[in-house]
């Protein structure tokens, strides 16, 4: 996002259900109260065919209000029961896949109540059984507060879905967006960015012990950020987010998956955003480890890291769409200019990405690889393929980016006019320099890519940097990419096709809901 307030805001609609008036909610990382009004329910077209019926009703569960049976939807796939969450999850609960059942998610829902900065333990948690499939429509969100924890574990061949109501009816095409808010995850690690603005930094670390941002509303305020590195907030695994993203007004919008302090203690894995209106994914904050990424098609950046995020992520594709998209990495650390927050305030953005692939196809980016405001970058074994001889492989701003940087190795790229950049005092030639310090790196390389993310001969022949060495959450690898030659082994049956990318997934595509 090109924004730079870092304060994520939602509102009334946290609390309330539809009907009871407008809801305040503002996209991470954007300010102020955009009022909206939540839509009028709309009628469910007739089937169209399809081999699914619908179950004979809705499970029971503990949380107040239990689940709401809202009737039947019809879709290109059958007819389906829908099982309506409450507003809220206050006890531990677990959704189970059961044959011809939709669970819709209506307006914000959240799970838990914020739990406190330094709280300990886990108050409730979601459980979601492996092939469950979700559906919502505007603005509609689910949210994992503080001190709180989602276990959704799909598996390789029956992922958890997350997405629009018109994915249901069969209206969507790979160019659909903007259909529902997303999934966002609140933790109890550091973050850099106070909502009281005061600060810490290297020579007043304890300037503020109790440093954590805010999710605000009218209704009620929720926080995350927290003194644990180590905290959970659950397990992300096997689970696909579809045409998420909700715009608000210009500029403020939800994403897939927003995080806000989540710290090393969860687990995420095998994750697909597919056709985000706004970000991909975005980390505010905490330690993020993450492995088996995969961003298709998201219309801003696709990863987006900020706040003093702490993030290794390993095993990554990147593809975009052609007519839409600005960065593949958007990386910052605080920035005097843009919120207030100073330079020097920590825990300094650190971002480490090793073996990876990036598409970049939107004629709307400028470059694949931006770091800005001083933030700690590192990147290993990865291949960029840039749109057009003017595209940039990475830019760099400010010097105390450049100062920051961790080291780039074993980094390709097809670059030709321009491969690399620096701005606000940076010059080319200095990010060149740092390019240049790294071990097989070559921003002007011929790639031999199939099917967008397979390597050839050419990828395949330059040699891996041994990643273990920038992070213990990485693994060693024997090249560069993301896949050696064989694309559905790798990012099979928990994805879903589409003419941006084909995974090969026998899932099927992603304009149609999973039969299993």
């Amino acid at each position: 996002m090109k924004k730079f307030n870092r304060t994520l805001v939602f509102g009334a609609g946290i609390v309330a259900l539809a009907g009871c008036g407008a809801d305040e909610i503002v996209s991470p990382g954007t300010s102020g109260d955009i009022i909206i009004n939540n839509p009028a329910p709309t009628s469910t077209p007739p089937a169209t065919g399809g081999t699914v019926t619908p179950a004979a009703g809705c499970p029971t569960i503990a949380s107040t209000g239990g689940l709401t049976d809202g009737g039947t939807i019809s879709g290109p796939t059958g007819e389906y029961r829908v099982c309506t969450l409450p507003n809220s999850f206050n006890a531990d609960d677990s959704l189970p896949f059961i044959d011809g059942l939709l669970y819709q998610i209506q307006n914000t829902v959240t799970v838990g109540d914020d739990e406190g900065f330094g709280s300990t333990g886990t108050e409730v948690t979601l459980t979601v059984e492996p092939g469950a499939i979700f559906f919502a429509q505007a603005s509609s969100a689910l949210i994992v507060n503080r001190g709180n924890a989602i276990n959704a574990s799909g598996t390789p061949t029956m992922p958890i879905v997350f997405t629009s109501r018109d994915n249901v009816l069969g209206l969507n095409t790979d160019n659909s967006q903007a259909q529902w808010g997303g999934i966002v995850m609140l933790g109890r690690a550091p973050v850099s960015d106070c909502q009281d603005n005061v600060f810490n930094t290297a020579a007043v670390p304890n300037a503020n012990p109790a440093c954590q941002q805010r999710l605000e509303g009218s209704a009620a305020t929720f926080f995350f950020g927290g003194d644990d590195d180590a905290d959970s907030s659950g397990t992300f695994e096997y689970v696909q987010m579809r045409f998420c993203g909700f715009e608000l007004t210009q500029g403020n919008e939800l994403q897939c998956l927003t995080t806000g302090g989540v710290g090393s203690g969860t687990t995420f894995n095998h994750i697909m955003s597919f056709n985000s209106s706004d970000d991909g994914v975005e980390f505010f904050g905490g330690t993020v480890n993450m492995s088996q990424l995969a961003v298709i098609g998201a219309s801003d950046d696709s990863i987006d890291v900020d706040s003093g995020a702490q993030a290794n992520i390993e095993d990554v594709v990147v593809v975009q769409r052609g007519n839409t998209g600005d960065s593949i990495i958007e990386f910052d650390s605080p920035d005097d200019l843009a919120d207030g927050t100073p330079g020097n305030a920590i825990p300094q953005s650190r971002m480490r990405v090793n073996n990876f692939t990036f598409v970049q196809r939107s004629s709307a980016s400028g470059q694949a690889v931006r770091a800005r405001g001083g933030p700690a970058l590192g990147l290993t074994n990865g291949v960029i393929d840039v749109n057009t001889d003017d595209s940039v492989c990475i830019r760099i701003d400010e010097q105390i980016t450049l100062a920051a940087i961790i080291g780039f190795d074993s980094v390709i790229c097809d670059g030709v006019n321009r491969p690399v950049r620096g701005s606000s005092g940076v010059s080319d030639a200095e990010v060149q320099t740092v390019v240049d310090a790294g071990t097989n790196n070559d921003l002007t390389f011929t790639l031999s890519l199939t099917n967008n993310l397979v390597n050839g001969a050419n990828e395949n022949g330059v040699t891996a940097f041994d990643a273990t060495s920038r992070s213990m959450f990485f693994s060693s690898s024997s090249v560069i990419g993301i896949v050696e030659a064989d694309l559905s082994a790798n990012f099979g049956d928990w994805t879903c096709n589409s003419s941006i990318q084909d995974f090969g997934s026998a899932t099927g595509d992603c304009t149609s809901l999973p039969v299993y």
